[in-house]
Formats: structure tokens, C-alpha cells, sequence
């Protein structure tokens, strides 16, 4: 989509040890802050975009949205959200994951873009509706949103107690799922988009890894300790 940017990291190419290695990009893991910086200086410069420019949350597992114009202040704190939403051209907005589903969503006529944090939490809460509805309040439509979503546990890995599953499905009855070994399992991601199909986006595209299956990216239910990847949107 012209005009519209978005990029999913993986686990490669960073400076961080193990059991952080290598592109960890998540400064609330217990990584050495030094390296985190290093590493979201190299993921931003692969991208062409100004480290000091991107947007990160302090994310929380709710649906708090916060609208922005550009990087919080310094010695600010981030604060507590779960989406963030812009609509400032050449603002990069970033989204922290390892195994919750990330969400990247661009108006490019309308010049607005959001990024938001979708775990089973987020999802029930309504985050991405919550993210939607903010870019609209900017002048987004649903019906030119580009929608994409990174990297995230599958729900054939993602399992759950049977009255987890039930209390999510009642919810967003599209993330009821079993898993391949024939137990209750919650689809995060196919909840996000039916939650985007509903609200009349219809360009949505899910990357196809599996955060706990591929070895090149951090799974926390896999590995616990571990980094973080990040999805970017970013509008010209």
C-alpha cells in the first residue's frame, strides 16, 4: 500500500547474550539497557527510520489507547497503554511481542496510523476495536485501513484450561481453537481479525510463523526468559 510502511523483526542481528540473543528489543526483560538501545538503533536503521523518532508503549495487557504526535519526552514516563495511534506522518509506532499478537494498521489517505499489543487479555478487552476507533476519530475509515498482523503464538500451540477457552470464545467466539495434540487452545490472532472484519477492514494479511514453533523468534511461553520482537507502521 503506498505510503504505508510495516516491519516485523526477528531474533537475529542484535548485541544482547543469551538467553536474550540476539535482536532483543524489549527494555522490561532483564537485557543489559545498553544493549537494547544498540539493538533498537539497528532495527530502526535497517528500516530507514530515526531510532530517536519511534514510539513505544508501556504495554499492560488492557485497551488503552494513547494518540500521539511524536516520541514521549524525555525523562517522561511511558505511559501504561496497550495502543498507540498517530496521525503525524513519518512517526514510527512500535509494538513489543513474544507470543502476543501484534497489530499494525495504516489510513494512508487519511494520513493515519496505530500499532497495538493484542494478547488474550487485549483481545477480550477490545484493544484493536479500541485502536480503530481512535483512528477514526482522526478521520480513518475501516474500509481503507491496511491491516497486518506479525508474528504470534498459533492456536494449535496455544493452549489453555477448557474454562479459559470457554470465557474467551464468549467473548470473541472466533479464537475458540484445540490444539494439534487435540486440547482447548485460544487463536488470538484469528479473534483479531474477525474483531478488524467486523468493524469493515477488510485488507488484512496474518504472517504465518508461529512465535512458540520458530526457533528465530522469542517465544516467552516457550522459553520464559527471553527477548522481545517488535512490529513497526510508520506512514510518508
Amino acid at each position: 500500500m503506498s505510503g504505508a510502511h510495516f516491519a516485523f523483526t526477528d531474533r537475529w542481528g542484535g548485541v544482547s547474550a543469551v538467553p536474550y540473543e540476539e535482536l532483543n528489543l524489549g527494555g522490561a526483560v532483564g537485557d543489559d539497557p545498553a544493549a537494547v538501545t544498540e539493538n533498537r538503533g539497528r532495527a530502526a536503521r535497517f528500516l530507514g527510520i530515526d531510532p530517536g523518532r519511534v514510539v513505544w508503549m508501556n504495554q499492560v495487557h488492557g485497551r488503552d489507547v494513547a494518540v500521539v504526535d511524536g516520541p514521549w519526552p524525555l525523562g517522561e514516563e511511558i505511559p501504561a497503554v496497550d495502543a498507540v495511534v498517530t496521525a503525524r506522518r513519518g512517526v514510527p509506532l512500535a509494538v513489543l511481542t513474544a507470543d502476543c499478537t501484534p497489530v499494525l494498521l495504516a489510513d494512508p489517505v487519511a494520513g493515519v496510523a496505530a500499532a497495538a499489543h493484542a494478547g488474550r487479555p487485549g483481545l477480550v478487552a477490545g484493544v484493536v476495536p479500541a485502536a480503530v476507533e481512535a483512528m477514526a476519530g482522526l478521520g480513518a475509515e475501516p474500509g481503507r485501513i491496511v491491516a497486518r498482523t506479525g508474528p504470534a503464538v498459533c492456536g494449535r500451540c496455544y493452549e489453555v484450561p477448557d474454562a479459559m477457552r470457554a470465557a474467551v470464545a464468549e467473548a470473541v467466539p472466533a479464537a475458540y481453537a484445540e490444539t494439534s495434540w487435540g486440547t482447548p487452545a485460544v487463536d488470538v490472532v484469528a479473534g483479531v481479525h474477525a474483531q478488524l472484519a467486523e468493524l469493515g477492514v477488510a485488507d488484512i494479511v496474518r504472517s504465518p510463523i508461529c512465535t512458540l514453533e520458530s526457533r528465530d523468534h522469542f517465544s516467552y511461553r516457550r522459553d520464559r526468559v527471553t527477548g522481545r520482537l517488535a512490529g513497526y507502521v510508520w506512514l510518508d
